[in-house]
């Protein structure tokens, strides 16, 4: 990706001190999400590294997954999968559990979304722990794709998350260090 395209999607990830509690800096995507421009070329660019890998799926936990996971798997020819927070799909669904600091979540998928001979890409905004991301993976798994790598807008990489996806294709447009 061309360095000054990277620069110009960070300077539109606007950092919000002490949200949604103190001593967290969060990463709001609002501004880039409001540059139809920047938008489109970052999805662009999060899908390009996956041209060529033959990609059927592409799937992305709720709710700022969904922004970049449809519009990548168009770009890709391939579907899409939301994965959501448990008891939100209307069908029979397969369960992944991941840990979170203080306690467990869910991330959810229809039991039929993927199977056998699938080629999935995870893609979600943000790679932080890895939790979600590693969840999503298993998930996709446990269904009987196999998981080609993520993409994501952005991985806090003091965070760790690389290292809980180790052995994992990770491509990221923007990395804090």
């Amino acid at each position: 990706m061309r360095p000054d395209l990277r620069a110009a999607i960070r300077a539109r990830i606007r950092d919000i001190p002490d949200f949604p509690s103190p001593g967290i800096v969060f990463k709001d995507i609002t501004p880039l999400l409001g540059d139809a421009g920047l938008l489109a070329l970052s999805v662009e660019s999060m899908a390009a590294p996956w041209r060529g890998q033959r990609v059927t799926h592409v799937a992305a936990p709720e709710s700022r997954g969904f922004v970049f996971g449809a519009p990548v798997a168009i770009a890709l020819g391939a579907g899409f999968v939301p994965l959501r927070k448990r008891g939100k799909l209307p069908w029979r669904t397969r369960q992944q559990a991941y840990a979170l600091e203080y306690g467990e979540d869910v991330v959810e998928a229809h039991e039929d979304a993927v199977g056998p001979g699938a080629r999935v890409l995870v893609v979600d905004d943000v790679l932080a722990t890895g939790g979600t991301a590693e969840a999503a993976c298993r998930l996709m798994e446990s269904l009987g794709a196999t998981v080609v790598g993520l993409s994501m807008l952005m991985s806090l990489d003091f965070l760790a998350g690389r290292e809980r996806l180790a052995g994992r294709r990770v491509e990221a447009l923007v990395r804090y260090a």
